[in-house]
């Protein structure tokens, strides 16, 4: 089930901006582990197919890592 928020939800709520940007968050992670796990099972069953797999994997666990950095150290609300 979906949180839900127990007021109008406005953009300038310092509580509705870090629950939205741990959402985003988890949609990108989520995006992650699907799309990654498929292009690698691809990956293994042909080879030739996707070989930029690995470089893909890597650039996208980057930003990743850079997205987790800003939303739980950066960020002040």
């Amino acid at each position: 089930m979906p949180p839900r928020w127990p007021r109008k939800p406005d953009r300038r709520d310092p509580s509705y901006r870090r629950l939205d940007d741990r959402m985003n968050f988890a949609v990108h992670v989520a995006l992650f582990a699907a799309l990654n796990s498929g292009g690698w099972f691809w990956h293994q069953v042909q080879p030739t197919a996707v070989p930029f797999m690995p470089t893909v994997t890597l650039l996208w666990f980057t930003l990743l890592a850079g997205h987790a950095l800003y939303v739980f150290a950066i960020a002040r609300y």
